[in-house]
């Protein structure tokens, strides 16, 4: 297996339906001597979880989802 020049490697899919990784698993890497330990991190909010629990409820602005998207597209 190889590591891109990003620092990216594939965990192959048996690895990761054994372990239970999905998309948008939260993982982490544990050094342990000079072996790496790839690990599901359970019971952590992820960055979009936190995020989300921040701004919610700081809207200013009450809009429907219809007048968001026509916002977003520039139509009005």
């Amino acid at each position: 297996m190889r590591v891109t020049s990003k620092g990216q490697v594939t965990i192959p899919s048996s690895v990761r339906q054994r372990m239970g990784i999905f998309p948008h698993s939260e993982v982490e890497f544990v050094v342990v001597g000079n072996t790496v330990v790839l690990r599901t991190v359970e019971g952590e909010k992820s960055r979009g979880k936190k995020l989300v629990e921040t701004l919610r409820g700081r809207a200013t602005v009450r809009m429907t989802t219809d007048e968001i998207m026509a916002f977003t597209r520039g139509e009005g």
